[in-house]
This record gives C-alpha cells, sequence and structure tokens, in this order.
C-alpha cells in the first residue's frame, strides 16, 4: 500500500497522526480499529493510546512500529517481516500466523499468543513481560532467546536444537520434548517440564540430589550429553 493511501485512511477514521522523515506515526489517544484494511506501507509506527486491532491484514511490512498503550490483535496475520518490534503495553495475539522472521522482537507489556505458529527462526526474542504461549511450535532454530517474565508453552515441540536460551522467570513447559543437546541451557527462574523425558517437571525427578538446584542439575547433565 502507498503512503498516501494509508494516510487517506487515517483521515478517513479520524486518527491523528505525524509525519517524520519516511515514518508515518499514529498519535490517536484511543484504539484504532481497522476492519478492512489488508495492506500497510513500510515504517507505520502506532504511538496511539488504546488497542490495534486488525480483521483483515495479512502482512506486516518492515519498520511496523507498535508503541501503542494497550492490546495489539490480528485476525487474519500470517506473515511479519523482519525488523517488526512490538513495544505496546498490553497483550499481542497473533494466533493466526505459521511461521516468524528473523528479527522480531517482543518487548510488550503482556502475554504473546502464538498458537498456530509451528516456525521460529533465529533471531526472534521475546522480552515480554508476561507468558510466551507457542502450543502448536514444531520448528525452533538456534538463537532463539526467551527473557520473558511469565511461562513458556512448548508442549508440541519435540527437538531443541544448541543455542536456544531460555532465561525467562517462570517455568517452561516442553512436555514432549525427546532429545536436550549440549548448548541447550535453562536459566529461566521456575520449573522446567520434561515429561517425556523424565516422567514430569525436572524437579521431581528421583534422581535429583539434595541441596544441588534442580535447574543446576538438569544443565550439568545437559552439557555431557545425557539426554540425547
Amino acid at each position: 500500500m502507498a503512503r498516501e493511501e494509508f494516510i487517506h485512511v487515517l483521515e478517513g477514521e479520524g486518527y491523528s497522526y505525524e509525519i517524520e522523515g519516511d515514518k508515518i506515526i499514529i498519535t490517536h489517544n484511543d484504539t484504532t480499529l481497522f476492519k478492512e484494511l489488508t495492506a500497510l506501507p513500510p515504517n507505520v509506527h502506532f504511538n496511539n493510546g488504546g488497542d490495534v486491532l486488525f480483521k483483515m491484514l495479512t502482512e506486516l511490512p518492515p519498520g511496523t512500529e507498535f508503541n501503542n498503550g494497550a492490546d495489539v490483535a490480528f485476525l487474519s496475520l500470517k506473515t511479519i517481516s523482519p525488523g517488526v518490534v512490538f513495544n505496546n503495553e498490553g497483550y499481542v495475539v497473533l494466533d493466526s500466523i505459521k511461521t516468524i522472521s528473523h528479527g522480531v522482537v517482543f518487548k510488550n507489556g503482556e502475554g504473546v499468543s502464538l498458537l498456530e505458529i509451528e516456525t521460529l527462526l533465529p533471531g526472534v526474542e521475546f522480552n515480554n513481560v508476561d507468558y510466551v504461549d507457542l502450543k502448536s511450535l514444531k520448528t525452533i532454530s538456534p538463537g532463539v532467546v526467551f527473557n520473558n517474565v511469565g511461562n513458556i508453552n512448548l508442549v508440541s515441540l519435540k527437538i531443541i536444537p544448541p543455542g536456544v536460551e531460555f532465561n525467562n522467570v517462570d517455568y517452561v513447559d516442553l512436555k514432549s520434548l525427546q532429545t536436550l543437546p549440549p548448548g541447550v541451557v535453562f536459566t529461566n527462574g521456575g520449573r522446567v517440564n520434561l515429561e517425556s523425558l523424565t516422567g514430569g517437571y525436572f524437579y521431581e525427578w528421583s534422581g535429583n540430589v539434595e541441596g544441588i538446584d534442580s535447574n543446576m542439575l538438569l544443565n550439568s547433565m545437559i552439557s555431557k550429553g545425557m539426554f540425547i
């Protein structure tokens, strides 16, 4: 979509905006709802005060940023370009998307819901304040980093490559995981569910040693290749 077309849409909806170089910055003080919009120009920044809602949009172009004061939700989104950033204060709901490009960063103030996504490419970062729900994920690439504050739902994942980092504050659910190669490290603050490998949460495994942190023991066992 051309910039001029999108500006025409904003003016038709009564949404205030500013132009800064090649950026269109939306400054509307409430929710922005786009019922029929199917495309965006690059470098649109949503700095509005409320939610950002799209019903028909299928692709987010490079340079898109969400700095709005509440949630971001898409009903039809299929593709996110590298460099898209979510800094919004609320939830991010992307339940129709199947894959995310490298370089996409989540810094939002609540949870991230990606219920249908099956693949995560390198360079995706989760720095959000709450949970990350990736219940359908089948493939994850080295270099994916979880720094979120809440839990991580990866219940369908069976294989993790070296280089994936779990630095989140709460638990990690990997109930279907079948192998843990050296190079995977858990520095999360909560428990790790490894039901297929150890019969449940690792801290409940009978081989734990009193006085030794369960995640420290888990990382030591992973580094020695005991789960491959």
